[in-house]
């Protein structure tokens, strides 16, 4: 469901924007969080948002990362698959694919981390 259609913004907390976001992404030095294969984080910068990491209904910092736009797609869409199953959400992922500012660096265009850790 796209962001434009979606109630999700109407189940945030207020002050989500102005004052929750940018703390976490501060917090997190504007990168996203997980770390890849070789302990590294992902150095996307656009695009960037605030993930719940488990309870989408829990805003505590604790239950709040950092993703670039294409982690955040990536495990949205597992989460989302495993709602579909009748399974709960895993808290690791498989995430294949080509990431749109690393995958010009690696010859197998397969992004760099291998799992997704959240």
């Amino acid at each position: 469901m796209p962001w434009s259609t979606s109630t999700r913004g109407a189940q945030l907390p207020p002050g989500w924007s102005s004052r929750t976001a940018p703390r976490i992404l501060a917090r997190d030095g504007y990168q996203r969080t997980a770390l890849m294969v070789d302990g590294t984080r992902c150095t996307a910068t656009p695009s960037l948002k605030v993930d719940h990491i488990a309870d989408r209904h829990d805003h505590r910092d604790t239950n709040l990362q950092t993703l670039c736009r294409w982690h955040h797609k990536q495990k949205t869409a597992a989460e989302s698959a495993a709602v579909r199953r009748g399974r709960p959400a895993v808290s690791r992922l498989r995430t294949p694919g080509k990431h749109p500012v690393t995958s010009h660096s690696h010859a197998s265009n397969m992004h760099p981390c291998g799992d997704l850790i959240v």
